[in-house]
């Protein structure tokens, strides 16, 4: 019996096991978005952020992106991608495929990486 190896692709939003964490890294079973292009690298790991549950309070910060459920990412409730808590995952630590971003919220992820790494 041979277990599938996960495809992530760019977009998509994949219940991931981010333990075991240290500190203040962001931990547990949970929602991430794949952001690394589908084109990039020969090892099998994917660029993913985290998805974790919407606060108030995330409005003023520039590395959260607020992403409300809907029937194609599949979410439960209004959700913030934490572009601050960027992670290379080795692809057995996905679970399951949940759906996708749209390509806007991937536009406003993308703008939120560039701006935490004063990209010009």
């Amino acid at each position: 019996m041979s277990i599938e190896t996960p495809s992530p692709r760019r977009g998509e939003i994949w219940v991931v096991n981010f333990d075991p964490t240290i500190g203040a890294e962001i931990n547990k079973t949970r929602p991430a978005v794949v952001v690394s292009s589908d084109a990039v690298g020969k090892l099998p790991v994917k660029l993913i952020a985290p998805i974790t549950e919407w606060k108030q309070h995330y409005a003023r910060n520039l590395w959260h992106v607020r992403i409300g459920p809907d029937r194609f990412n599949n979410l439960e409730k209004d959700s913030a991608v934490d572009a601050l808590q960027l992670r290379s995952v080795d692809v057995r630590r996905f679970v399951r495929r949940m759906g996708r971003v749209s390509s806007t919220i991937m536009e406003e992820i993308a703008a939120a990486i560039s701006m935490i790494v004063e990209y010009k």
